[in-house]
């Protein structure tokens, strides 16, 4: 699944998440919070990459920055990286994003990426060096209440309250294709949770991506993180790739 990119278009470190989503009301943990994220992307049991995420809510706001890059191994022979930032809104357990840049270094291209929003709408997506359009493009106009994909991947991997655990349902856009990501069906884990969960492809994919996989299930894990609150511990999937995961470091 392709939530552990910044972009769901970038197939090199996909593996599930989130994705993995202006979230459906989900309770705020706390009024405020502040998160460092750091996990090891995990292929067929080989470190492949890193993904990092400084994310803060304060007050009514919201704000995250995050890397994903190759590592270890995979580092040595194909270097990857992805840069991006969010700002928005956030209230009532909603986040509403505002201004979603990313920078992208592959060794076949260089690019930068944003999407602005007005009231939770898309209203300017851009890209430099820009895109050729293509007819599968979904409609950003039709696009109101989704999340870009670093907010997506901060609402999953942010600690929760444990009353709020697995409660999240919410679609993503990344400026060509829609996806959704699920958490459900928490279940004690000792002395954590472990959540079901799912990224399903919606619409702007080719039909070929669609024909190979529009669902990936993935299975995530809380751990304790202080009294009555939980931070993401890792998650496992079966990617197209074969086994993946997160974990944190």
């Amino acid at each position: 699944m392709k939530l552990f990119s910044f972009s769901t278009r970038r197939a090199a470190l996909s593996v599930p998440l989130i994705a993995a989503l202006s979230l459906t009301p989900i309770v705020p943990a706390r009024a405020d919070q502040s998160d460092q994220i750091v996990f090891d992307v995990v292929l067929k049991g080989i470190r492949a990459g890193e993904l990092a995420i400084n994310g803060k809510i304060v007050g009514d706001g919201y704000g995250a920055n995050g890397v994903l890059k190759t590592a270890g191994l995979v580092g040595l022979f194909r270097k990857i990286r992805y840069d991006a930032t969010v700002s928005g809104h956030y209230a009532n357990g909603t986040f509403t994003p505002m201004r979603f840049s990313e920078k992208s270094d592959t060794p076949n291209s260089k690019a930068t990426h944003e999407i602005v929003y007005k009231n939770g709408t898309p209203v300017a997506v851009s890209r430099n060096p820009p895109r050729a359009p293509s007819d599968r493009d979904v409609d950003p106009a039709k696009q109101t209440g989704t999340l870009d994909p670093l907010t997506a991947l901060y609402a999953v991997l942010r600690n929760v309250d444990t009353a709020d655990a697995c409660k999240l349902d919410v679609k993503m856009y990344d400026g060509a294709k829609r996806s959704q990501v699920r958490l459900f069906d928490p279940r004690p884990d000792g002395k954590g949770v472990v959540c079901s969960g799912e990224y399903r492809r919606l619409a702007g994919f080719s039909k070929s991506d669609m024909a190979e996989k529009s669902r990936f299930p993935f299975t995530l894990y809380y751990e304790p993180s202080g009294p009555g609150r939980l931070q993401v511990d890792r998650i496992e999937t079966d990617t197209i790739y074969g086994k993946g995961s997160l974990k944190r470091q």
